[in-house]
């Protein structure tokens, strides 16, 4: 890690670590089990510019430019608490199509909000849909142009940050049966008439971060609230999405990195016939093989990120980083499972938390086997 970080990112990374220790772990699991959103934590985050760190400064964001430092921040975070991370970083989230395809006077309009140090503004992406998830050029949302703007109709689902956010990118599809060709990005805002936001949705894991279904009904989008041209979605939503690929193999790698050394501790503690468990193979061979995956998954993220830093092609990078990071989480929290045996199944400890978020990083922004096809496609192109 000394090798990959300049002085300011290991400054930005450990500041993002010591936010994590002191205010995410000890309330992680208090949240988890209300399923409150983190409102008190997210604020606090607010006032460190965390929340928007990667938004440009004329906006009110860090400026942090190099998604190698924000892989670093990421990190730490999701070492802190996943669920609690993505709501910190919903703002952001929601931005990246601004950012990449909004003309300045939209990124005026709903970039300042999010990055308020005082009362951030929750921001939501929608692009899944019922039948429409891994397949995201088979959605059928549809923008149909009208006098002054045009109407939505149709349904997303499984949309973080839903149920708290105040705006959200909407994809739909503007040309009927052109798949990606017609794609196009607008922005709603809470409260617009024909947009109802649905049921929150009941979740295995991360529950502080909540997904909700959102619904549009004869919906009327005003022509300025279209980010970027007719069709132009789904290729701005791709590449953001190699960017948000390469968080989620930190991401994963924190979360990860927490379960292992969680499992370490435990095994230089815990004593079984007679010696303490990590004297015994079974159980240290499980843990290194746990930290060998994390770091491989570490130097893959940190690979696309430079790619990506250098303006270079990185989306099988991403892939492969988002693949592996996610993996090795649950191969690492699995590993700490094995270790406290039948304790990791007590939601008195943390290990079952962090098993249950590892899963989630396998499903969401692709599913490992959507990664796998973008890697085995870039081998026969």
């Amino acid at each position: 890690m000394e090798l990959m970080l300049d002085d300011t990112q290991r400054e930005l990374q450990a500041l993002a670590h010591e936010f994590a220790e002191r205010e995410m772990r000890p309330v992680a699991a208090q949240y988890e089990e209300s399923e409150e959103f983190p409102w008190p934590v997210v604020h606090k985050a607010a006032e460190l510019g965390l929340t928007c760190h990667d938004l440009p400064v004329a906006y009110g964001g860090g400026g942090v430019d190099s998604l190698v430092t924000g892989v670093a921040i990421t990190e730490e975070l999701a070492w802190g608490c996943s669920a609690i991370a993505g709501c910190i970083g919903g703002g952001s989230f929601f931005a990246g199509p601004i950012v990449a395809l909004g003309t300045e006077e939209q990124k005026q309009r709903w970039l300042p909000p999010l990055c308020s140090p005082t009362d951030p503004v929750v921001g939501a992406l929608a692009t899944t849909e019922p039948n429409a998830g891994s397949d995201a050029a088979a959605m059928t949302t549809s923008a149909v142009r009208v006098e002054g703007g045009y109407l939505l109709n149709g349904s997303k689902t499984w949309i973080s940050c839903a149920p708290t956010a105040d705006v959200y990118a909407i994809f739909a599809q503007t040309r009927p049966g052109s798949r990606s060709k017609g794609i196009t990005a607008f922005v709603l805002e809470r409260g617009d008439p024909g947009f109802t936001i649905g049921r929150k949705i009941p979740k295995m894991g991360a529950r502080c971060y909540p997904a909700a279904e959102l619904f549009f009904e004869d919906c009327l989008v005003a022509d300025d609230r279209r980010i970027g041209d007719e069709g132009t979605g789904f290729h701005g939503l791709m590449r953001w999405f190699d960017v948000t690929r390469v968080a989620l193999g930190a991401n994963g790698v924190g979360i990860g990195r927490a379960a292992l050394e969680y499992a370490v501790e435990y095994a230089r503690e815990r004593e079984a016939f007679g010696k303490r468990i990590h004297e015994f193979q079974a159980v240290s061979f499980r843990l290194a093989d746990a930290k060998m995956k994390l770091d491989q998954a570490r130097l893959m993220t940190y690979h696309a990120a430079r790619l990506a830093d250098a303006g270079r092609a990185f989306s099988v990078e991403a892939a492969q980083a988002k693949l592996a990071g996610s993996e090795a989480a649950w191969f690492a929290c699995w590993a700490a499972s094995m270790t406290l045996g039948g304790w990791s199944y007590s939601r008195e400890y943390p290990v079952e938390r962090w098993l249950r978020a590892a899963k989630l990083e396998e499903l969401y922004e692709g599913t490992s086997d959507i990664q796998r096809l973008i890697i085995a496609r870039s081998l026969f192109a």
